[in-house]
């Protein structure tokens, strides 16, 4: 009987492995053929460039390389930025209520700058609302916004019999009213204007403490009185991102454990109507931090609690004492609004015998202001060289604009360097009109950001405009912000290796002279922070159809030009000026107006 030969199933199962490995072995080598010899490589590789642009430059395993392969990618500019979810329209990095929620209640410090380490920065584009307008023309803006734009309805819910806002039809309409002035920031400020020089040039620069939508700060403008408004994201989430949309100087910040990012003596007016800032408590800090903003002579008001409220009677009481304690004269108890004037020199604390704070030693320097710990002693009075900065010797708005301030003649040849960069940046401004055809003086463009402002000579160029400009000092530089300030011009300090106070979409044109130095380590030479994420950041607080004008070598405009296809801006390179003696090219790009679909996100 004949038998047959069965394999073993030992046998079959090495059989079947071993065509496994070769068949894997042949197909790699295809594909590896195929990838070289063939288009279908570059769509791969391009395809998984674009998938580490989707991933956000993070990796799920922990790999440290992941983020920098990713911000190489984009630099390159070989790959897209894709758009972040739609639940981030509203994203403001270093005021983002998931991470504040893990701070301190203590002093409000939940509320401050809380900025996320570098790692962790969206490396994705902000996308606007589904329903996303181009914002009204000022002065219209003033008036009304598209609701669109940002169909938060809780201040209209809450405030609207204040005057505040109210939704009517397609628009947030905004009366002009405040809680402590329901029937309009006009008759308001032609109340204020009893007690206080308003007309007449000598109040140009203001601090509205806590400024809800910013109608005070927005109705000044009338008065040709510069506010700088504040407040932080709280319950009511958007009344800055109101306050910029309708047109109006404006920025988060909170009083918590630091001091706001100013210089000192800068101010001729600070504000507060109902902002409900403990002014003293915790040893008087928040006023005293008052009291170092304000210019000498400058007036300090206050509208609402504590001011002859019911059930604050020591409260209101003990405001007073402070103000004493700071010789502070009071120029006016009306109603529930108290108005002081500050002292013009540093006299009144030599022969004080009350006790309370006194003057910080001479170490102490009170135009830090970039994460400095608020102090309790009071900041000393400019020196007799700088009297100037007193408001009664200041020269009256416009006079100031373009005299050379007093605070800065330590600036060896500073009258020459003063006058020449006026000069200077009057032709730029000329030619950035007449030969870019930048929309500078037209009704599209009206909030301005000048990211490395020096003297303000950009910002002054462009007086006569309808716009107003957010100065920005770069904290670690020297330090120009007073001399911005004493020129009836406002600004702030700011590190861009970290993302800006304020709401996404809120600024029509950016102008960056220098771009490539707002991150450079001056000590060690590189780069502090990643000009990818910088740009990113522009984006963010650009508003659609938005400009950028880059000014810098032709090397690092080259840079920034990848990096600006990366994320969906449109650019053209201009020679300089002919007058410009330097070797720089101007980039001037455009932010596309793009938005996710309804199913997006």
């Amino acid at each position: 009987m004949g038998h047959i030969s069965v394999p073993s199933k030992r046998l079959v199962r090495q059989w079947k492995l071993l065509d496994l490995v070769s068949g894997l072995l042949f197909l790699a080598v295809f594909i590896f053929l195929l990838c070289v010899f063939t288009p279908l490589g570059d769509s791969l590789a391009a395809s998984g460039r674009q998938s580490l642009v989707l991933s956000g430059g993070r990796d799920r395993n922990g790999d440290p390389q992941h983020r920098e392969r990713f911000l190489r990618v984009v630099e390159s500019g070989e790959a897209a930025v894709e758009a972040c979810p739609l639940e981030s329209v509203d994203y403001s990095p270093c005021e983002d209520p998931r991470r504040s929620s893990h701070f301190s209640r203590e002093r409000n410090v939940y509320r401050e700058r809380h900025c996320p380490p570098p790692d962790q920065n969206l490396l994705c584009l902000i996308p606007p609302p589904l329903d996303y307008k181009i914002p009204l023309p000022w002065p219209e803006s003033l008036h009304k916004i598209w609701h669109s734009n940002m169909p938060h309805n809780k201040i209209a819910d809450r405030k609207g019999h204040q005057g505040w806002m109210k939704e009517e039809g397609p628009y947030f309409i905004f009366p002009g009213g405040g809680t402590m002035f329901p029937d309009g920031a006009i008759q308001y400020i032609q109340k204020l204007k009893q007690y206080l020089p308003i007309s007449g040039g000598t109040i140009r620069t203001a601090l509205d403490v806590g400024c809800g939508v910013a109608s005070f700060g927005g109705y000044m403008l009338k008065e040709d009185i510069l506010t700088m408004s504040f407040a932080p994201r709280d319950s009511h989430k958007s009344q800055i991102q109101f306050a910029l949309e309708r047109g109006i100087p404006a920025f988060l910040a909170m009083l918590g454990t630091h001091r706001l990012p100013f210089p000192a003596h800068v101010f001729d007016l600070i504000h507060c109507s109902r902002c409900l800032v403990p002014f003293t408590a915790y040893n008087g800090s928040y006023m005293i931090e008052m009291d170092r903003l304000l210019r000498s002579g400058g007036y300090f008001v206050i509208s609402g609690p504590p001011v002859q409220w019911p059930k604050q009677e020591k409260e209101w009481a003990d405001l007073q004492d402070l103000a004493r304690t700071l010789c502070y004269e009071l120029v006016i108890v009306d109603g529930n609004t108290a108005i002081w004037k500050k002292p013009s020199n540093n006299s009144c604390f030599s022969l004080k015998s009350v006790p309370g704070p006194y003057l910080c030693d001479e170490h102490d320097d009170p135009n830090v202001g970039w994460y400095v710990p608020l102090k309790a002693c009071i900041s000393r009075f400019p020196s007799l060289k700088e009297r100037e900065n007193n408001l009664i010797e200041l020269p009256k708005w416009p006079s100031r604009l373009n005299d050379p301030p007093q605070r800065a003649t330590d600036i060896k040849n500073f009258l020459d360097i003063f006058k020449a960069d006026t000069r200077r940046w009057q032709r730029r401004v000329t030619y950035y009109k007449n030969v870019l055809n930048l929309k500078l003086g037209s009704s599209s463009v009206r909030n301005l950001m000048d990211m490395n402002a020096g003297f303000g000579g950009f910002a002054a160029a462009v007086i006569a405009d309808p716009v107003w400009i957010m100065n920005v000092v770069p904290a670690y530089t020297s330090n120009t912000l007073g001399v911005i300030y004493d020129r009836g011009l406002i600004g702030v300090y700011h590190d861009w290796c970290e993302a800006f106070s304020t709401y996404p979409r809120t600024y029509d044109f950016i102008h960056a002279i220098g771009i490539e130095s707002l991150i450079r380590d001056l000590s060690r030479g590189g780069d502090r922070c990643s000009l990818v994420d910088l740009m990113i950041e522009m984006d963010r607080i650009l508003r659609p159809e938005g400009t950028v004008v880059v000014r810098d070598t032709p090397k690092v405009i080259d840079r920034v030009a990848k990096i600006a296809s990366a994320i969906h801006w449109s650019t053209e390179v201009y020679d300089t000026e002919p007058e410009s003696n330097g070797k720089e090219k101007l980039l001037v790009a455009t932010k596309q107006f793009w938005t996710l679909s309804s199913t997006s996100g």
